[in-house]
């Protein structure tokens, strides 16, 4: 009974959702480190 109706869930649409959420979140962390490696640092603003 058990076997039976474990076949209830399908387990792709999460499997996906996942998917999806982890490359979301490693890209909004490559933006951010991307942001923090290229900002002005105070000598760069005193020069100009």
């Amino acid at each position: 009974m058990i076997f039976q109706s474990m076949a209830l869930y399908n387990w792709n649409n999460g499997v996906f959702m996942i998917v999806i959420f982890a490359l979301v979140c490693i890209t909004l962390i490559g933006i951010l480190i991307n942001f923090m490696l290229s900002g002005k640092k105070k000598d760069d603003i005193e020069e100009k």
